[in-house]
């Protein structure tokens, strides 16, 4: 049973289209109960896995020294990939300059203040043996994600916020030992998770459908 938070009574098609990657309107300053991010957990287990095998594990981290751990090894990915991402830009400028540069400039607000956020959030999935299956491997996360995209989706409509991120699974390894993940269960996402300054948060611009879409073949 769904616990007594407060909602922000918005529509399927409101939540799917408004729930945005955070960053710099990440509500540092605000607490946020481990009871809220559970509650939403409750509504992301209702996702569907592979054979219903429902094999994610969620690992939330509120307190001050795992979270700067995590914090760290995501920082030193982040900074090796926007190091790569600027030299790039400055090689060959994308159509909307502008906007890249926001975002990148947000992403790396996020790598400065990531153990200061309220809680980290990250989704893994049991893997029999540790390893990976060579080749196509959207069976095993597809059993994952969708659960990891619904918890994002309840946060949203409880007024929180968070951000699809993956930089920290360079240093995989590292972060399991440190947080003692088993190496049966491989991590999958990171989602750091804070109510949000304001909820008004919009649908954003993207290519008109007639560019991706394909009808009975390529």
């Amino acid at each position: 049973m769904a616990l007594d938070f407060p909602h922000l009574d918005l529509s399927a098609d409101e939540v799917l289209t408004t729930t945005r990657s955070v960053r710099k309107r990440l509500d540092l300053e605000r607490p946020v109960p481990l009871e809220v991010i559970t509650d939403a957990l409750e509504v992301a287990l209702q996702a569907p896995s592979g054979s219903n095998a429902q094999g994610w594990h969620w690992i939330v981290l509120t307190d001050p020294e795992p979270k700067k751990i995590v914090a760290e090894y995501y920082r030193k990915s982040y900074f090796a990939y926007a190091e790569a991402g600027a030299a790039a830009r400055a090689a060959k400028p994308p159509k909307d300059l502008e906007t890249a540069e926001k975002v990148a400039s947000s992403a790396t607000y996020l790598a400065e203040v990531m153990e200061q956020v309220p809680a980290l959030v990250i989704g893994a999935i049991h893997v029999p043996g540790g390893e990976l299956p060579e080749g196509n491997q959207a069976g095993l996360w597809g059993s994952l994600l969708p659960a990891a995209w619904s918890l994002a989706l309840a946060l949203r409509e409880r007024g929180l916020g968070s951000a699809w991120t993956t930089l920290h699974l360079e240093y995989e390894r590292e972060v399991a030992e440190a947080l003692g993940i088993p190496e049966t269960v491989r991590q999958g996402v990171l989602l750091p998770v804070a109510y949000t300054k304001g909820t008004d948060f919009k649908p954003a611009k993207r290519a008109p459908l007639e560019t991706v879409l394909h009808v009975n073949g390529w």
